[in-house]
């Protein structure tokens, strides 16, 4: 995923040094800010970031080489300023309720599992939550060994239960992927963390940089943030600064080898074997996924069955397949009888779906990478290559056992692979299914499990499927629909795996989002239901999806009854 994009508007090295010196002579006075007027500020920001939302996805669609006016524009609405302003929005409210004396957000369910885990239950948010989301939930589970004492003791940020906080720095790499992610990752280290922050953009989004200046200008003008541009120079640069005193990033596995064990080589190898980084600053991450979609083997209904392929469709083509949580490896069995149907309308989906500009740095290379060498018969391209532009492509039946490297690079490009398993009974390749994935792919991101309702009936088959939820080794599992909408409710944290290493970071340590402020936790858990009505507005088929982006940025700014009926309107004409 690293990007070799060069930036055209550089911070010379003095603007480097000014943004630093600027938000460490804050640290100290931001920490100490009290949580109301931490949240005073961040509902000042929800105000701006609604004012710039139009022209901030204007630039993104000219960026994305998207017409701003044709379905696909709806993906920058939704990854740029919705998801943004509800972060911000959730956020103020968690601090109103810690400067109140309570816990962040009082409707917050906390419950003992009878295997005496904790589960936290974090969405819905709200009644407005619930009935634009109907069916859907999300749920938290704590790390082994939390008890039901110590979650309620903990529900608050750790931060703000410090006394007289010395304050610290934070760098911000930012992602170049959804310009969302830089200014969300600012959002938690700034407000959870209590860090003043330098973002470095990433060449490839430096485009948002300034929309993210105008609506974090609250946070801009009192020193406690400052974004600046550039490459690997100016990274490399602040990485070591002294006046900056941790690193979080979102991007490469190389790059945070590089940033934390120095660069690639025999070197680096020893460094990690000694475990003697060369970074001695903490450094938390989120690293991608080579993200596994289970299919289990059912007899699916034709509305199941059209659903599931158009699901699929949507989780492979948001973004033009440039996000950390994309499908990537489909594992389906190989004696599902209706394998070959699902998999003739997911082509039918992808033959439909127009060309998209293949942005990303290097994305031609990687495809071309990873199909050398296959069989003609085993690869179906949905299109062709363009100036620009490359086709969806699927690659067929890669053989589980083999060590392919589909399954260890992240195909960070319009590519899904899929893979079969002998196993036809649901329980017996749930089973085998999570041993591949947690055993083969590499990352630990998100997964997403397809299960009809009709297998939900069998006892037997709901415990095998809660007990895969916990074995499988992934930050975020979704349940029926796409793991980014995990990224997107933004109330459940979003990263990695906690049993990621440094010397084997996987898709990083640490939690972003989070907006109940939750500590201890090994997952979140998305769920809804199978088919949904009405169609979401993040399908790619959604033919009213940005008149309802456009509503949602009025409705995250301040939620309302009276705004329910407008996004339903369009929600049901899509």
């Amino acid at each position: 995923m690293s990007a070799s994009a060069v930036s055209r508007r550089a911070t010379p090295r003095a603007g480097l040094d000014a943004a630093v010196g600027t938000v460490a002579d804050k640290a100290r006075e931001f920490a100490r800010l009290a949580p109301a007027r931490k949240a005073e500020l961040l509902r000042e920001c929800v105000a701006r970031l609604r004012q710039v939302a139009e022209s901030w996805t204007w630039a993104a669609c000219e960026a994305k080489a998207i017409p701003f006016d044709e379905l696909i524009a709806a993906e920058e609405w939704l990854g740029g300023p919705v998801v943004t302003i509800r972060n911000a929005r959730l956020l103020a409210q968690s601090l109103e309720e810690i400067a109140e004396g309570s816990l962040p957000l009082r409707g917050l369910k906390i419950a003992e599992r009878t295997d005496g885990r904790i589960e936290y239950g974090v969405f819905p948010t709200s009644a407005h939550d619930a009935a634009l989301f109907s069916g859907f939930t999300g749920k938290v589970l704590g790390e082994p060994g939390l008890t039901l004492a110590e979650a309620r003791r903990g529900a608050r940020a750790g931060f703000y239960t410090r006394h007289d906080p010395p304050g610290e720095t934070a760098l911000i790499l930012g992602a170049g992927n959804v310009s969302s992610i830089p200014a969300m990752d600012v959002l938690a280290l700034m407000f959870i963390e209590g860090c003043t922050c330098v973002l470095k953009m990433n060449p490839v989004n430096e485009w948002a940089g300034p929309y993210i200046e105008d609506g974090f200008l609250p946070l801009m003008d009192l020193g406690y943030l400052r974004v600046v541009y550039g490459g690997a120079a100016e990274g490399e640069y602040l990485c070591v600064h002294p006046g900056l005193d941790r690193i979080h990033i979102t991007g490469s596995d190389k790059t945070h080898d590089a940033i934390v064990w120095g660069p690639p080589g025999p070197r680096q190898f020893e460094r990690k074997r000694l475990n003697a980084p060369v970074c001695q600053k903490p450094v938390t991450s989120e690293l991608g996924n080579v993200s596994p979609v289970v299919i289990l083997p059912a007899e699916y209904t034709w509305t199941q069955l059209d659903f599931l392929a158009r699901n699929v469709a949507t989780m492979v083509t948001n973004n033009a397949s440039f996000n950390c949580n994309a499908a990537k490896v489909l594992v389906t069995s190989e004696n599902w009888d209706q394998r070959v149907d699902f998999l003739t309308l997911l082509s039918l989906e992808f033959s439909h779906r127009p060309q998209r500009l293949a942005y990303y740095p290097g994305a031609a290379d990687r495809r071309r990478t990873l199909l050398a060498g296959r069989e003609a018969r085993a690869v179906g391209d949905f299109g062709r290559e363009t100036l620009g532009g490359l086709p969806w492509t699927i690659i067929y039946g890669v053989d589980p056992a083999s060590d392919d490297p589909i399954f260890r690079t992240e195909p960070f490009c319009s590519l899904v692979a899929e893979t079969t398993l002998p196993e036809s009974d649901p329980i017996a390749f749930l089973r085998s299914a999570t041993d591949f994935c947690n055993r083969k792919l590499w990352g630990t991101l998100n997964a997403t499990l397809m299960v009809p309702p009709q297998l939900e009936r069998d006892r037997e088959f709901t415990a095998a499927l809660d007990q895969t939820v916990l074995e499988l080794r992934y930050g975020t599992v979704a349940i029926n629909h796409w793991a980014g909408l995990g990224y997107g409710l933004v109330s459940p944290p979003w990263g990695g795996h906690p049993s990621a290493r440094l010397h084997d970071i996987q898709s990083g340590l640490g939690w972003v989002h989070n907006t109940y402020m939750l500590d201890r936790i090994e997952k979140s858990v998305i769920r809804g239901p199978f088919v949904v009505r009405p169609k979401p507005p993040w399908f790619l088929d959604h033919r009213r999806a940005a008149q309802v982006a456009r509503r949602l940025v009025e409705f995250e700014a301040a939620p309302g009854w009276g705004k329910i009926p407008g996004i339903a309107w369009n929600a049901f004409r899509g």
